[in-house]
């Protein structure tokens, strides 16, 4: 049988458990902790929390264990409203924003991990730099024929209801990355293919009517990698939490260059 050892300090250990004052609707919370400056393994602290003192979602839970049981736990947030895509974590085996999780939904303990196959800065914080930078490569602004738009002075790019109808369930997307985090091609190819967040935005602006380079953007995207890697999986609309479909709109960029030869 092969036997596979882990690289030292990366064993996930068992943590501090942190008790509440009084037992009062207590539910426990399990939360991963990592801190770079220390050479220590990767722990699982867990916290006794008093339900009854606490917000509805599993931020609330986060925020009340930051600002009233442990000062060092790291997370990102923002808006609280499901909007700026921040609070993107693992929570119970499933990529989704934490303040859009309701804690009711969770029937035994909370499991609280930072977002997996990326490199961890802190806690419950991936370092999204790669993914930022595979989004840029698509060019997500939209890019005009420069010469005709100022022969005619700048007009305004106009559209049409059909047209504007076109970029919806992609337009919604926060670039939180739970959909590209959850994918097991992204997983094994995640150097050159460039998941199913960094698709969708793509597929946004190559079904704008507006954009003057449809043609570019396509050819740029036919790659064995970059595209084709996808599978079909599904892993990413399962846990979009915005509800959109990542493997839609990829089966139509796929469908969109084919046409077009």
């Amino acid at each position: 049988m092969v036997e596979l050892s882990l690289p030292q300090n990366s064993k996930v250990v068992k943590g501090k458990h942190y008790k509440a004052e009084n037992n009062n609707n207590i539910k426990l919370m399990h939360v991963y902790r990592w801190d770079p400056d220390k050479n220590d393994n990767p722990r699982i602290d867990t916290y006794e929390l008093e339900i009854n003192s606490c917000g509805p979602k599993v931020l609330d839970a986060l925020i009340k264990i930051k600002n009233e049981i442990d000062t060092t736990l790291t997370f990102r947030r923002s808006c609280r409203e499901g909007v700026c895509g921040s609070c993107a974590m693992n929570i119970n085996g499933i990529n989704t924003l934490a303040c859009l999780k309701p804690i009711n939904e969770i029937k035994k303990d909370i499991w609280v991990y930072p977002l997996p196959h990326m490199k961890i800065i802190k806690d419950l914080v991936p370092d999204l730099s790669e993914a930022y930078k595979q989004f840029e490569s698509i060019k997500p602004w939209l890019q005009l024929d420069e010469e005709k738009h100022q022969k005619n002075n700048n007009v305004e790019q106009i559209q049409s209801k059909e047209e504007r109808a076109k970029l919806d369930e992609s337009w919604e997307c926060v670039m939180c990355f739970c959909c590209t985090t959850s994918c097991p091609s992204y997983w094994w190819n995640g150097d050159q293919y460039l998941g199913p967040a960094t698709l969708l935005q793509a597929s946004r602006w190559i079904n704008d009517s507006r954009d003057k380079k449809r043609e570019d953007r396509l050819m740029s995207l036919e790659d064995s990698f970059k595209l084709y890697r996808c599978h079909s999986i599904m892993n990413c609309t399962s846990s979009c939490p915005k509800g959109l479909n990542p493997a839609k709109a990829i089966a139509g960029i796929k469908k969109a260059i084919v046409q077009k030869k």
